[in-house]
């Protein structure tokens, strides 16, 4: 088993365990692996998987959720990419894509089975981790994590080590105005203790 994080990063970026599924989906498309970890980063997210324009791009959170991400961490762009101060390892690191009515595929469990503990090892320096969405909640909390809403609102339970945040996606407008205190309570929480460890 390889610990050097860097060796991992480059077997991952070589990984086509999951080719024929993706070849499989509607979008048919191939594997491209994006993910961004570190050795110094004290910031972790662990989100699903890469969305459609992230495949494109190979940068994760390049789309309008990260927008709303870093809205909610209280950063810009330059610090939200410096690989030196944040790492970004998802559920699943390639696009899982889309079925026949457009619809977004789940991340395949194969993914963090094949790498997830490995790639976490080799960063022992995380000190929070923000568990962005229901599959990274229930991988990092087991047990723990309940419906989505149910845990991030039990927010403090999981502290210091791990936030579970709902999905920045423009689909959860609708619940960040059912739960205002998300954004009362959270968020300035979530920006003070990203500007002390970034």
């Amino acid at each position: 088993m390889s610990t050097d994080l860097e060796t991992i990063v480059a077997e991952i970026g070589a990984c086509t365990a999951c080719a024929e599924r993706f070849a499989a989906t509607h979008t048919a498309h191939a594997p491209r692996p994006v993910v961004r970890p570190s050795r110094t980063a004290r910031i972790l997210i662990a989100g699903q998987a890469p969305g459609a324009r992230v495949h494109e791009s190979g940068i994760p959170f390049d789309d309008p959720s990260g927008d709303r991400l870093r809205d909610w961490m209280g950063i810009g762009r330059d610090t939200f990419y410096d690989q030196s101060r944040i790492a970004v390892v998802p559920m699943a690191f390639c696009f899982p894509g889309y079925d026949a009515r457009g619809s977004d595929l789940p991340p395949p469990k194969l993914c963090a089975k094949l790498w997830r503990e490995k790639v976490l090892a080799a960063m022992g320096q995380v000190e929070l981790t923000l568990l962005v969405g229901g599959y990274a909640q229930k991988w990092h909390l087991g047990r723990a994590a309940g419906p989505v809403t149910a845990t991030v609102a039990a927010w403090r339970d999981h502290l210091p080590a791990c936030l579970p945040l709902p999905h920045p996606s423009w689909r959860n407008t609708g619940w960040l105005k059912k739960n205002p205190w998300f954004e009362a309570e959270v968020v300035p929480w979530l920006r003070q203790r990203v500007a002390a460890l970034t």
